[in-house]
């Protein structure tokens, strides 16, 4: 053999091997890089899960106190509830009763606002309860004139006012008895209803004027 052929054979063999190294290496570059970013895949999702992770445990943190306090409201709510459950269960009779038989006289009233005027009225009679009755007004003495005209009598009325309610567009005076403990003693007087020998006569913006059997008219203010 030629030695210029054997050369050849070499440089051939060797630019063989060379080329074999560096698709090896091409590929292992591609490799390297893949893994590059797979990792850095894998480190976001890491990152994201480790965020993810301490908000969790912010928030079971928060729970925990949430759950603690709900439990001491649940011990004090049983307490309360032995006392207060029978009360809300006769107050819920009551206004049921209350709430039909205002329906069947005014079939057009929102029940949604009835039942919030309703625990309105309560409330305030309730505040009427604690307050302490005043006694009824004395009419001051005057000396008699000859030419002076008798004053009208004032009387005090057999009931506490408690609020003015507008029904389909028409109003009514929430009226009880001073001795009322309960929604079911609560009236809504209309003009020309009455409440005892009292018959409400005309309901005006600040006052009701009543007539009084063998009285003269009343004019009872509004709160």
């Amino acid at each position: 053999m030629k030695v210029s052929t054997f050369q050849t054979l070499i440089v051939g063999l060797l630019f063989l091997a060379v080329s074999g190294l560096s698709g090896g290496l091409y590929n292992q570059y591609q490799r390297v890089a893949e893994l590059q970013s797979t990792n850095t895949q894998y480190q976001q999702t890491l990152d994201t899960l480790q965020r993810d992770a301490n908000a969790l445990k912010d928030a079971q943190e928060k729970l925990q106190y949430v759950l603690k306090d709900l439990k001491q409201m649940v011990d004090s709510g049983e307490q309360q509830a032995n006392t207060l459950d029978p009360m809300l269960d006769q107050w819920a009779q009551e206004i049921q009763e209350l709430r039909d038989g205002l329906a069947a006289r005014a079939p057009q009233v929102d029940l949604t606002v009835l039942r919030a005027r309703l625990e309105q009225v309560e409330q305030q009679l309730l505040d009427l309860k604690a307050q302490p009755s005043l006694p009824p007004p004395t009419p001051s003495a005057t000396k008699p004139k000859k030419t002076a005209r008798p004053k009208p009598i004032s009387l005090s009325p057999p009931f506490s006012v408690l609020s003015v309610e507008s029904r389909g567009g028409e109003r009514f005076l929430a009226v009880a008895p001073h001795d009322s403990r309960t929604l079911m003693d609560v009236h809504l007087l209309h003009s020309g209803e009455q409440f005892g020998t009292w018959r409400l006569k005309v309901l005006e913006p600040n006052s009701a004027i009543f007539a009084v059997a063998a009285q003269p008219d009343q004019t009872v203010h509004l709160p």
